[in-house]
């Protein structure tokens, strides 16, 4: 990535993810009095005074801790010390120096790059000592209080002065794509795959993602974000406060993206789940592809084909048999850089527009197919339409009655103007209007 890369890094609960929160200017990432909340790297997308950068949030340290997950977070912190420009190294003002804040200064120091030590929860510099942070070795402390903002713009001014020269960036506008499904069903796997190293933790232990992390990816020329989220879970399964606020977040990623990739178990089947889950990316207006995954088992057995499978999907869900499927294995690598492909072509597709004379010329042959039904005692006439969006696409058809129209004719028009210009994986919005100039009669 062109922009340079800020990594906040620290010992558990020193608010690490509320200065990520204060510095982005939004509730991102999951802010919780537990420690080791935050597990993956957070990337997002950060600016002051004109400079732009990538901020990565990152979880606690636990030096002396033998458990897997905390040892899979050590080897996401160091990821992010490699990958980055600028550190800021998190310490609670509060407490004063932790035998671990001098472990991961020690950790910062090795990897010979500029850092700056944060000294947290300072409310009021005058009756907080926290100048006893000299000793870890980064030159002055810089006091703030993360909770609410108290001289956070002083740190960004110095953060800004440490920042590597400006660099081009890619031109174009970023694509946003969400990894959405249920809780492992190999989102992480699939994404680390994709871009050729262990950039997100896996695990077997379903819910290991519990934010959404932005991750910068550059195909041909285009930049694109790739979103891994937290599995949506049923909302009965989400009581945790923390499992309700990473279900939020994942519907803010789907909200906040322009395609989303629906990763399911090729070995489970469609859940109603999935449907929903679909329904929420469709329903939000936002391109849709099927990530079968785990397609390698299934063919192992022979007991189901793609055709069959796709068949069977667009029969629990119609809207389904506009998106295209892609049917992989994460953990062999099967067919998962086809995804890029597929993702251009949805793009593509989204961003189709059509001349107004050409989308004329088809609802007329739709209209010469079949008449809209009438109303009782009304007249109803389809006049002109025309495409009036994109990203996704929307047609307004204009007639005299259009409030009257019955759903099924409005899902012919709806599938009329498929056949004509497909807009693979994306929904397609009908918007019924009045002509101009004329009254219902």
């Amino acid at each position: 990535m062109s922009l340079p890369v800020v990594a906040i890094i620290g010992r558990p609960n020193v608010g690490k993810s509320s200065l990520f929160n204060r510095i982005i200017g939004s509730d991102t990432a999951i802010v919780s009095d537990e420690p080791g909340t935050t597990r993956d790297r957070h990337y997002a997308r950060a600016e002051w005074n004109a400079r732009a950068f990538w901020l990565v949030d990152t979880g606690g340290l636990r030096e002396d801790s033998s458990l897997p997950m905390d040892l899979e977070i050590r080897k996401q912190v160091k990821q992010a010390i490699e990958e980055a420009d600028l550190m800021l190294l998190v310490v609670d003002a509060q407490v004063g120096v932790h035998p671990s804040d001098a472990r991961v200064a020690e950790l910062v120091r090795e990897s010979g790059k500029p850092w700056l030590v944060v000294a947290n929860k300072v409310d009021d510099p005058r009756s907080t000592d926290f100048y006893e942070f000299y000793k870890l070795g980064a030159g002055d402390p810089h006091p703030v209080s993360a909770q609410n903002g108290k001289n956070s713009g002083d740190l960004l001014d110095e953060l800004v002065k440490k920042l590597p020269p400006e660099q081009e960036d890619v031109v174009g506008d970023d694509l946003r794509i969400a990894v959405i499904g249920r809780p492992n069903v190999g989102k992480s796997l699939f994404i680390n795959k994709l871009l050729g190293e262990e950039r997100l933790v896996v695990s077997d232990v379903a819910g290991t993602t519990r934010d959404s992390i932005d991750t910068p990816f550059t195909f041909h020329g285009r930049r694109m974000i790739f979103v891994d989220t937290a599995g949506l879970r049923r909302q009965s399964r989400t009581e945790d406060g923390i499992e309700f606020y990473s279900s939020l977040r994942t519907r803010r990623a789907i909200d906040r993206s322009d395609i989303c990739l629906l990763l399911i178990d090729a070995t489970e089947g469609l859940h109603n789940q999935d449907l929903k889950i679909a329904a929420l990316a469709w329903e939000a207006g936002r391109g849709l592809i099927m990530i079968v995954n785990k397609w390698d088992i299934k063919e192992d057995k022979g007991d189901k084909t793609a055709a069959k499978f796709e068949k069977e999907c667009a029969e629990k869900a119609p809207f389904l048999k506009f998106v295209p499927f892609l049917f992989t294995s994460a953990l062999t690598g099967q067919r998962v850089t086809k995804v890029l492909d597929v993702i251009a072509e949805v793009d593509a597709e989204r961003r189709k527009r059509i001349t107004t004379s050409v989308v004329n010329d088809a609802l007329q042959q739709l209209l010469a197919r079949r008449q809209p039904p009438q109303a009782a005692g009304h007249e109803i006439k389809l006049n002109y339409a025309t495409q009036v969006e994109t990203n996704p696409p929307a047609i307004a058809v204009f007639g005299n009655n259009p409030e009257m129209l019955q759903e099924h004719y409005v899902r012919y028009l709806h599938n009329g103007f498929r056949e004509f210009w497909g807009f693979k994986g994306n929904p397609l919005k009908i918007l019924l209007r009045r002509k101009s100039g004329s009254s219902a009669d």
